[in-house]
Order: structure tokens, then sequence, then C-alpha cells
């Protein structure tokens, strides 16, 4: 079951503070969460001046429980790095699923 996480970052004075000093873990996690398919795809949120602004991620977990759990892992909430977020369902499309690439 595929889900979309949007995530902004807080606003105040440390926000890009926190993201910087969780960032490691939070690629560790990902780089894990990746290698088991668990982790599609993902990237940074940039505002107007190309500054990291919040996150998205696309998640393959078979659960919306299993995502919870792991949510409660993961170092950007734990960091009180994202302050809004945002999970729904997800489908990649046909064009985009690497079972519909011919090589």
């Amino acid at each position: 079951m595929e889900f979309v996480l949007s995530a902004y970052d807080a606003t105040d004075k440390d926000a890009l503070e926190r993201r910087l000093k969780c960032r490691e873990a939070h690629l560790a996690l990902i780089s894990k969460l990746k290698n088991e398919g668990k982790a599609l795809y993902g990237g940074a949120i940039l505002d107007q001046e190309n500054k990291m602004i919040g996150s998205v991620v696309i998640y393959n977990f078979s659960s919306r429980e299993e995502l919870d759990d792991y949510l409660k892992e993961e170092p950007f909430i734990t960091g009180n790095v994202w302050e809004k977020i945002e999970v729904q369902h997800f489908r990649t499309a046909p064009s985009f699923s690497s079972s519909s690439i011919v090589v």
C-alpha cells in the first residue's frame, strides 16, 4: 500500500538548526527503508530561495498502522523538525511503475 507524506518544517528561529541536526539520522533511516522497498522516492520541498522548508516521501508499507509505527521513530518527527504533516494513500501511475518498463 503506497502513501505520500507531505511535511512542512517548523518556522521558528531554530528550525533549520534542528533540521540539520537530525538530517543524518533521517537519511540513514530513509536509506534503510529504501533498501527494504518501503521508501520509494522523496526529497526536500524548497522555497523561492531554494531553502529547505519541508519534505515529500512516497512510502510502500503493508498498512497505515505500519507506516504510523515507523513515523514514531522518524528523526524529523522526534526531533521536532516537521510541524505540519499530511499523509494520503497514493498509487504510482503505471508508466512510472518498474514493472511496466521494458528494457
